[in-house]
């Protein structure tokens, strides 16, 4: 191969995969992943949650979009976002996981902002798959009832953080409960489960959250047409 051929074929390939990394370099970009893998939102949506204005956050999503990490869908005079599919998903989780194990800055971070979670009892995914099926273990979605409705835990019932005060009578002190939110930086799953042991309720959080587990395979379900409806 003509050497000026070989060297225009290898600027123009890698190139092209730069526009991922690019795509990932910005910390709201990433940020704004992490709410999409819980499920499709619009840009206003996306704006309140990063603290963007709707220009800025459209701005970003457009990037996302060119590296075909997140899919748009026009929903009447709005844009509902997503992440495009489970491959950029796991792309996302890849890329946190390596800078957890790697880049000690990140841990620092973490155990400063969560030092009090070692208090509160965590279930792994493993042990929660084990006992799904069992009757005296209720599990909750604490995220916002809309992540539920995407998608959520095979047997969870929707409990928004922002209801748990007023539905937690619903719950019986009778059997165990696991919380769960959008992931292990998520807090919403700490929240509530101080909120239940403050009550006397017998509760857990789990360690991961829910595309974590959607991304190993285990049973799911999405709220369709107003039915639960079962994946995997």
């Amino acid at each position: 191969m003509n050497p000026k051929a070989k060297r225009a074929f290898k600027d123009a390939l890698y190139e092209q995969f730069a526009r991922i990394g690019k795509a990932l370099s910005s910390g709201r970009r990433l940020e704004l992943l992490e709410v999409l893998a819980q499920g499709e939102r619009s840009v206003e949506e996306l704006a309140e949650h990063a603290g963007l204005s709707v220009a800025n956050a459209s701005q970003h999503l457009q990037i996302l979009r060119a590296a075909r990490l997140v899919e748009v869908r026009k929903d009447g005079l709005f844009a509902r976002y997503r992440i495009s599919n489970d491959r950029a998903l796991r792309l996302w989780l890849a890329l946190r996981e390596f800078g957890e194990l790697e880049i000690a800055e990140i841990q620092r971070v973490v155990q400063n902002f969560l030092r009090d979670r070692d208090s509160l009892e965590a279930i792994t995914v493993e042990e929660l798959r084990g006992r799904l099926k069992e009757s005296d273990l209720v599990l909750i979605d604490v995220r916002p009832e809309v992540e539920y409705r995407s998608g959520h835990i095979q047997r969870a019932i929707s409990v928004p953080l922002e209801e748990l005060e007023h539905r937690v009578k619903q719950l019986s002190k009778r059997k165990e409960i696991v919380a769960y939110c959008r992931g292990p930086y998520c807090v919403f799953a700490d929240q509530a489960v101080r909120v239940l042991r403050a009550r006397g309720y017998q509760a857990k959080r789990l360690n991961q959250g829910f595309p974590e587990w959607k991304m190993l395979g285990l049973p799911i379900e999405v709220f369709e047409g107003g039915v639960h409806a079962a994946r995997n």
